[in-house]
This record gives structure tokens, sequence and C-alpha cells, in this order.
């Protein structure tokens, strides 16, 4: 109980607004000391600089999403008048009932998450963003007829009803953490970099990986559910949770026999012919239920322009808040902060250089791809540290940025404990990260 009310309270205070606001404050007051004491006169430009950067970039992340949002969103309309989400949906049904109870059974959203999680997984990184906005904008709808039905029963004002509508809800930040805690059983882009960099054994960080996101993820749903008092202690939920560890673990059996250029290759292979069968499946499901898939295409791809447009405002606030805290050194010195205590605890302070990456991650994906290449590139792609910064990077995903982009697509403004389980999901998978470092490369 004391662990429960002690997540309860600090999510309760973990609010996005203050979150930003201390980006800010921090970064100002670092500067101002390094200006004061050290003289650093490139400090304040440095931040200018990082805000004028970070605001082009996030309205370049919308432009590019734009494309890649229309063409899915299209694909999802013609599967969704296809019947296709909705039969996904009654096949996930019983397992969903119990990790989103908001959401009444057999609606089309659920599956809308299975394939957003499922792109996760196979780390189809530009089809997972266009479903899980897909899927966000479906539980705001669920959210809304919930609201409504309320309205009509009089058991809420109009005063509330408004407030009700700009804030998370329990489905909304389950579906959140089940995305930041970066479940992904095909790291592709991690080996291939390693592969570029001239690692021995491109791959020896791949069953690492697996271990690490999987713990971050059930960290994530335990998490969650204990904070909405969600019974996980069910025949259901044992079953899936044990038959997913079960899954897992024979795909890292199976793929730990292939070498590195011949498991890069299936990787690529099995990720690309999935896409192409599913924009395959749902064309033939259109068509079987004789729906016009040219216009539910366009129909589906103008939504997903308006969702692009809509997210700029969020990805500016977020990403200049991140650029301007890294440029006044305070994730540095966070950094330093670590070390020195890991030290005087007199603890093994091995892992302290890949920690950039890890403290990246939640905030900026290609910033803590650029901290993962650094470490490698510094102390060596097939040093501790450098398979270290490479776990990191897969074991979870961008809490922020997914936040922002999810949660901005509908107008979320109360997050309510979205961050303070997404990020504590983080911390999981970066203690699990480590201590599995520890036992393959230590």
């Amino acid at each position: 109980m004391f662990f429960l009310s002690l997540i309860r309270t600090f999510a309760q205070n973990m609010v996005l607004n203050y979150i930003w606001i201390a980006f800010f404050i921090i970064a100002f007051v670092i500067a101002l000391i390094k200006l004061i004491f050290l003289g650093d006169l490139e400090v304040f430009p440095a931040m200018m600089d990082s805000t004028f950067a970070s605001s082009k970039t996030a309205f370049e992340i919308s432009l590019g999403l734009t494309g890649v949002l229309s063409l899915w969103l299209g694909i999802m309309k013609i599967g969704e008048k296809g019947g296709v989400v909705n039969i996904l949906a009654k096949v996930l049904s019983p397992i969903f009932i119990r990790l989103f109870p908001d959401i009444p059974k057999g609606h089309p959203v659920t599956g809308s998450i299975f394939m957003n999680i499922a792109a996760n997984m196979l780390g189809l990184d530009n089809a997972a963003t266009p479903l899980g906005l897909k899927a966000m904008e479906q539980l705001d709808e669920v959210k809304n007829e919930k609201i409504q039905a309320m309205r009509d029963a009089e058991e809420i004002n109009a005063t509330k009803a408004e407030e009700l509508k700009v804030t998370a809800s329990d489905a909304m930040i389950m579906f959140l953490v089940l995305n930041t805690s970066g479940l992904t059983l095909i790291p592709i882009s991690i080996l291939v970099y390693r592969a570029q960099l001239g690692a021995t054994q491109p791959t020896d960080i791949f069953i690492p990986i697996l271990l690490a996101t999987f713990f971050s993820t059930l960290a994530g749903i335990i998490i969650t559910s204990l904070y909405q008092r969600i019974n996980l202690l069910n025949r259901t939920m044992l079953l899936t949770l044990g038959t997913i560890a079960v899954a897992v673990a024979a795909i890292i059996w199976g793929l730990g026999q292939m070498d590195s250029l011949l498991l890069n290759k299936v990787s690529t292979s099995a990720a690309n012919i999935l896409l192409m069968f599913i924009i395959i499946a749902f064309i033939v499901a259109g068509l079987r239920k004789k729906t016009n898939v040219y216009e539910a295409f366009i129909e589906g791809a103008k939504d997903g322009f308006t969702t692009a447009i809509r997210i700029i405002p969020y990805l500016v606030a977020i990403l200049v808040a991140i650029g301007v805290f890294r440029a006044s050194g305070a994730m540095d010195m966070l950094i330093c902060c670590i070390e020195w205590t890991v030290t005087v605890c007199g603890g093994n302070t091995d892992f302290v250089g890949a920690l950039p990456t890890a403290m990246m991650k939640p905030l900026s994906g290609s910033g803590a791809r650029g901290m993962m290449v650094d470490a490698m590139t510094t102390y060596g792609v097939d040093s501790f540290v450098g398979r270290l910064s490479c776990i990191f990077q897969g074991s979870t995903d961008t809490t922020f940025y997914i936040l922002a982009v999810y949660f901005g697509s509908v107008g979320i403004r109360k997050t309510r404990h979205a961050v303070a389980c997404g990020l504590l999901a983080d911390f999981a998978g970066i203690i699990a990260a480590i201590a599995i470092a520890y036992l393959f490369f230590g």
C-alpha cells in the first residue's frame, strides 16, 4: 500500500506542464552559473540557437510524417470498412477488456491498438506512428461517448464535461505506456549501426535488447495496472503473458542461430513482407465487402494531413524545451552527479559512459541515437559502454515525443499519471539493461 501510495503521489505531481517549465528554469539557472562563475560566453548563444534548430526540427518531423500518416491512415480506413479491424477487435477482446476495461467489448479500437503494437514490435516506426495516432483518436471517441452519456444522465455539468475532454483516460494512458516501454523484437537499425562501425559481431546485443525491452514493457503494464487498480492475476492475462514470454524465447533462440548477415536479411525481409501483406489483405477485405477501396483510402488519407498539422505545436513545445536543456549542459551535469554518487557508494561505474543514451532516450529518439553512435565511436563499438548504449537505445522508446504526438493529436492537456508511468517503465528498462549488460558482457 505504501509503494502504491508513493506511485500515486509521484504521478499526481509529474504533470507535463511542470516538467516543461522545469526544463527551461533548470537550463537558465545552470547557464547563468556557467556565465557568472566560469565565464562561459557561449552557453546562452548555444541555448538560443537550439530553440531555432529545435523548432525547425519539429516542423520538419511533422512535415515528414504527413505522407506516412496519409498512407497508413488511408490503409486503416480501407481495413476499417473492409471489416478487418472489427475481426481483430473480436479476437483480442478477452485480453483487452482486462487491460482496457473502459473500452466496450469488440470495439474497433482494439484492432488498431493491436496493429500499432505489432508494428512497434517489428521496429516499423513509420507504420507504428500513424497506426498509434488512429488508435488514440478512437480512444478519444470512446472517452467522449462516455462523457456524453454522463452528461445526458446529469452526472456531470458542462464545465466538468469540458475538463474531462482534455484529460487523458485510463485507456489512453495504458496505450501510451505500452508504446513508451518500446517492446521491440527486431532492432534492425541498431544492428545496422553496429555493422557500419565495424563491430566484430553486430548481433551480439540482439538477445540483451530483447530481454531488456521485455522487462520494460512488463514493468509498464504492472505499474499502470497498479495505479488503475487493474487485476492482472487472472487466467487470461497469466496465459497471455506466459505465451508472449515463450514466443519471445523462441524468437531469441531461432534468430540467435543465424549469423549477422543472414539475421539482417531475414529481419528486413520479414518486416517488408508483413507490411505488404497487411496492405493487400486490407484491399482484398475491402473488395469482399464491395467497398470503393480508392475512395476509402482518400477519406483516411485526408485525416493524415490534418493530424500532421495538429501535432506541430506540441512537437515544437517539447523539442525546444529538450534542446535548451541539452544546450545548457544540464544533461552533462546530471551524468556527472550520477557517476560521483555511484563512486561514493563503492559501485562499479563502467556503465556511466553509456548513461547519456539512456537519459536522452525518453526525450529525443534522434538525440539518443546520436549519443549511442558517439559512445560506440568514443569507447569502441565492441566495448562494454558501446554495447550497453545499444541496449539502452533498444530497450525503451521516446516517452515525451510519443506523449506530445499522441496526446497532442487529440488535444489532451491533462496527462494525469501518464508521464510517471511512462518514466517508471523507462527506469525499469534502464535498470534491466544495465543488469543484463553486466551479465552478458561484464
